[in-house]
C-alpha cells in the first residue's frame, strides 16, 4: 500500500517552507494556531484548534487586556528502524494572543478543552451591557434665572 497525495501544490508549499523558513511560525518562533470567534448574546466565544495537545500543556494568561494562549505539542519519539514517510503535522510551541476590549470582563473568562478544541467564553462587562434608564414623573420644576 502506498501513500498518495491529492494536493499537487503541497510539495511547492513544503519547498518554500524549507527555503525561506516559513513553516507557520510567527516572528517569535512560535507556531500560530487557527481560531474562530463568535458573539452569542452577552458572551464572546473563541474556539482554538489545538489537536494532539495534552490539557496540562496549555497555559492561559491575561495581562493588560491581552489574552495569551500558549500550548506545546512535543514531537513524537522515533526509534531506530522507523523511516518517516510523511511529516506534515507541526510540533513545538503554539502561541495565540488576542487583544480584549474594555467592554469584556477578563475576570470571568471560562475555558473548556474537548476533542482538541479550546473554547473560551468571555462575558461582556456589566458596564458595557445595554440597560434601561427609568424616567421619573412628577411635578415640573420651573427654572428661574
Amino acid at each position: 500500500m502506498a501513500l498518495v497525495r491529492s494536493d499537487p501544490f503541497r510539495e511547492l508549499d513544503r519547498l518554500a517552507q524549507q527555503l525561506w523558513g516559513t513553516d507557520g511560525r510567527t516572528r517569535t518562533g512560535s507556531l500560530s494556531v487557527p481560531m474562530d470567534a463568535f458573539r452569542r448574546g452577552d458572551v464572546f466565544l473563541v474556539q482554538i484548534d489545538l489537536p494532539g495537545v495534552e490539557n496540562d500543556r496549555i497555559e492561559l494568561t491575561v495581562e493588560d487586556n491581552v489574552l495569551t494562549v500558549k500550548a506545546e505539542r512535543p514531537a513524537p519519539a522515533t526509534s531506530d528502524g522507523v523511516e518517516t514517510l510523511v511529516a506534515e503535522r507541526p510540533y513545538g510551541t503554539f502561541v495565540r494572543q488576542m487583544f480584549l476590549g474594555d467592554n469584556l470582563d477578563v475576570e470571568h473568562i471560562q475555558a473548556n478543552y474537548e476533542a482538541g478544541v479550546l473554547t473560551l467564553t468571555i462575558p461582556v462587562a456589566a458596564h458595557a451591557k445595554p440597560r434601561r434608564i427609568e424616567i421619573a414623573t412628577g411635578d415640573r420644576q420651573t427654572l428661574s434665572v
